[in-house]
């Protein structure tokens, strides 16, 4: 267990919804060990993703939702390594959006279970900031790999297409929350925070009304 070990990979490139494109800098997960891997959000760049993996095998590529900068190198990635891609069925509209010729592997589903070098990963659906949002789950290693739903301040954007405030909300108090204090969360975007941190400012931002 101890040779298990979470990666960081950041890569940058554009966010494109609604008419409008944004620069970003997206953190790319590698979850494994000397053997064997899998990917959280593929995005931007195959070519730094695959380098990173090295010659571990890739057992799946896993998107955490179908915006267009988390999945945008995905099917490169699978291509070059052989693993599948996998998403939330609910999320098909927006990965349509950026690869309409090319579906996704295989679905995800709540209370799923991905095993890695031994570890297992809890699929949870947490709609919101997109309709097949999912997190992951390790409790072996303390973490939450949270795509967009949650971050260290708060949760995710909502305010374009296929987004809905009070459904994050939801997700995060029900699904989030509930986890130990002390579980490291594991974000899309910037930097980590726990469980227990991002508690009050959940509050915070119900009170705010965004």
């Amino acid at each position: 267990m101890a040779a298990v070990r979470v990666e960081r990979l950041v890569t940058s490139g554009t966010f494109s919804l609604d008419g409008g494109t944004w620069d970003v800098d997206n953190n790319v997960w590698i979850v494994g060990d000397d053997h064997e891997v899998i990917v959280v959000d593929a995005a931007h760049d195959a070519d730094a993703i695959a380098e990173a993996v090295g010659d571990r095998a890739l057992r799946a590529v896993v998107c955490t939702h179908a915006h267009d900068d988390h999945v945008n190198a995905a099917p490169e990635l699978a291509a070059r390594t052989g693993a599948p891609v996998l998403l939330h069925p609910d999320d098909l509209p927006l990965w349509k959006q950026t690869h309409p010729d090319r579906t996704p592997d295989a679905d995800l589903a709540d209370g799923q279970t991905l095993t890695v070098a031994g570890v297992e990963l809890t699929v949870l659906h947490t709609p919101g900031h997109a309709p097949g949002a999912v997190c992951l789950y390790a409790p072996a290693l303390g973490a939450l790999f949270s795509g967009d739903t949650l971050f260290a301040g708060g949760p995710g954007a909502t305010g374009r297409s296929y987004s809905d405030f009070p459904t994050i909300v939801e997700s995060i108090r029900e699904r989030l929350l509930t986890l130990p204090a002390g579980t490291t969360v594991h974000t899309g975007h910037g930097d980590t925070t726990t469980v227990g941190a991002e508690a009050p400012h959940l509050q915070e931002w119900i009170d705010r009304g965004f």
